[in-house]
C-alpha cells in the first residue's frame, strides 16, 4: 500500500512528502499495519520533484502513476517503488492553468497488454456568485500516452464533467464519476482497448444530489461506490462488472456508532481496501486512516503518520522501466 504524506509549509512552499509502503496484515478479527523505513521514498530529496505536490493517481502490476502539480510544474511520472526507477513522459498538450484541473487514471489493454496513462484536461468557467452557484464547463479534452511510444496521442473532445481527479481502474476500464444531471448514469468508463469514452452502469443512490461527495473504488475485485450523506456513509459495490442490478448495498454507516466521530458524514471517504471478515479501510480528507468492522459496528481512526495523506492499493512487483522502449528512466 502506497501513502504521500505531504503538508503545505508556513512560507507557502511545498514539502514534497514521502512515499510509504504499508503493508497489511490480514487475519480474522485482527489487522495489523506494518510500516518498513526502508521500503520508503523521500521525493524531497530528488530535485526534480521538489517545491511541488505529488499525488499518486493510479497502481497497476507494481507500477505508479504519479501527478506532479505547483509552480509551472504540470507533469506525468510512472515509478517502480521496488526498484527505485521512474521516469518522466513528454508534456502534454494541455496544461493546467487557473480554473483548470486533470482527471488521471492508469490501465493496462486487455487485449494488447500495453500500459496506458488516460488523461483529461477540464477547463471550467468560473460561476458569477451573484446570480448563480454553478460552474460551467467550458473545455473538456482528452490525451493517452502508451508507455514506450514517447508521446501523447489526442482523443478529441470529452463530453462529460468529471468530480475527481483520478478513477479506479478495473477489467480495462477507468471509472470516474460524472457532475450534472444531465445524464442517465452517474459513471464513466474509459476502454483502454477501444479508447473511447461511454456511460457506465451507476447504483440507485438515494439523495445523490445532496451527498457531500462519492467516490469510486475496487473492493474484493468489485467496483465500488461511497456516498456520504446526513452524517451516514453508504457502501455499494457492483457483484457482476457492468450489470446494473448486480449493484448491492454493501453497507451503511451511521454516525451514531461513534457520535465524536461524525467526520464519517461531513467529508468524502475513500475505500481503499476490503478484509476477509469484512472489515473496511478507508481514508478521508480529514488525514485519517478508517476502520470499521460491520459486525461488531466499530470504528477506529488510526493515525499512522499524522498531517495531510492520500492512499491506494498497491501490489509490488519486479516490473522494469527498462523494458519499455523510447523512455529515459532515473533512480531514486
Amino acid at each position: 500500500m502506497i501513502y504521500r504524506n505531504s503538508e503545505e509549509e508556513m512560507t507557502g512552499g511545498f514539502e514534497t512528502g514521502i512515499l510509504k509502503w504499508v503493508e497489511v496484515e490480514d487475519e480474522l478479527d485482527h489487522h495489523r499495519l506494518h510500516h518498513d523505513p526502508v521500503m520508503s521514498l523521500d521525493l524531497n530529496l530528488a530535485p526534480i520533484f521538489q517545491e511541488s505536490q505529488i499525488h499518486p493517481v493510479g497502481s497497476v502490476d507494481g507500477l505508479l502513476c504519479l501527478w506532479q502539480l505547483g509552480k509551472g510544474k504540470d507533469n506525468t511520472y510512472i515509478c517502480n517503488p521496488i526498484t527505485r526507477e521512474y521516469m518522466i513522459l513528454p508534456r502534454q498538450q494541455y496544461y493546467i492553468e487557473r480554473d483548470s484541473t486533470s482527471v488521471y487514471c492508469f490501465g493496462v489493454s486487455s487485449l494488447t497488454r500495453e500500459y496506458k496513462v488516460i488523461r483529461i484536461f477540464q477547463k471550467l468557467i468560473p460561476p458569477d456568485f451573484i446570480s448563480t452557484f454553478q460552474v460551467i464547463l467550458s473545455q473538456s479534452e482528452a490525451e493517452v500516452y502508451t508507455l514506450g511510444t514517447g508521446q501523447w496521442r489526442s482523443l478529441g473532445h470529452v463530453p462529460y464533467w468529471i468530480s475527481t481527479c483520478s478513477g479506479p481502474y478495473l477489467n480495462g476500464h477507468a471509472h470516474w464519476t460524472l457532475v450534472g444531471n444531465d445524464f442517465p448514469e452517474k459513471i464513466c468508463a474509459f476502454d483502454f482497448d477501444k479508447e473511447t469514452f461511454e456511460l457506465f452502469p451507476s447504483p440507485p443512490y438515494e439523495a445523490i444530489e445532496e451527498s457531500f461527495g462519492g467516490t469510486l473504488g475496487v473492493l474484493k475485485g468489485c467496483l465500488c461506490r461511497c456516498d456520504t450523506y446526513d452524517s451516514n456513509m453508504t457502501v455499494w459495490v457492483m457483484k457482476e462488472y457492468g450489470i446494473k442490478n448486480s449493484w448491492h448495498k454493501e453497507l451503511v454507516i451511521k454516525y451514531i456508532i461513534k457520535p465524536d466521530f461524525d467526520m464519517l458524514g461531513l467529508e468524502p471517504n475513500f475505500l481503499i481496501e476490503g478484509f476477509k471478515d469484512g472489515t473496511f479501510l478507508m481514508a478521508n480528507n480529514e488525514s485519517n486512516l478508517i476502520v470499521y468492522c460491520p459486525r461488531r459496528k466499530t470504528v477506529v481512526d488510526r493515525e499512522v503518520f499524522g498531517g495531510y495523506f492520500n492512499g491506494l492499493p498497491y501490489r509490488p512487483s519486479f516490473h522494469r522501466l527498462h523494458n519499455f522502449k523510447n523512455e529515459r528512466v532515473h533512480v531514486f
